[in-house]
């Protein structure tokens, strides 16, 4: 079982910036992939990025390439997304998630992913 609770959302202006952070508790591997998806109202749940839990293999939706950079923190069992330049469009319900032996980020199936956090708020204003 893996547990994941995210922090770090809330209401920016269009332009500014946010960092989330997903705390992970649990059994994991180097082989893990986490994630970070959302949702919009009335929309699917989309991939935003990955990366593993050992390496440099990241990946990333092309509507957010050059804009979020995720990262994670071994010591801490922490993986952030830092947003800048945000746009409306981004806002969504943001999701941390894990696929616990994959080993590959560039997955972007919501199915693939075996454990979900609760999910937080980012709201950018225009």
């Amino acid at each position: 079982q893996v547990q994941l609770v995210e922090s770090g959302g809330g209401l920016v202006q269009a332009g500014g910036s946010l960092r989330l952070s997903c705390a992970a508790s649990g059994r994991t591997f180097s082989r893990t992939v986490m994630a970070w998806f959302r949702q919009a109202p009335g929309k699917e749940r989309e991939f935003v990025a990955a990366l593993r839990w050992s390496g440099t293999t990241s990946h990333y939706a092309d509507s957010v390439k050059g804009r979020f950079t995720i990262s994670r923190d071994n010591a801490k069992s922490t993986v952030a997304l830092q947003m800048n330049s945000l746009k409306p469009e981004d806002t969504a319900v943001y999701f941390c998630a894990a696929d616990l032996l994959s080993g590959d980020p560039t997955i972007t199936r919501v199915r693939q992913y075996d454990y979900w956090g609760q999910g937080t708020q980012v709201t950018v204003s225009s």
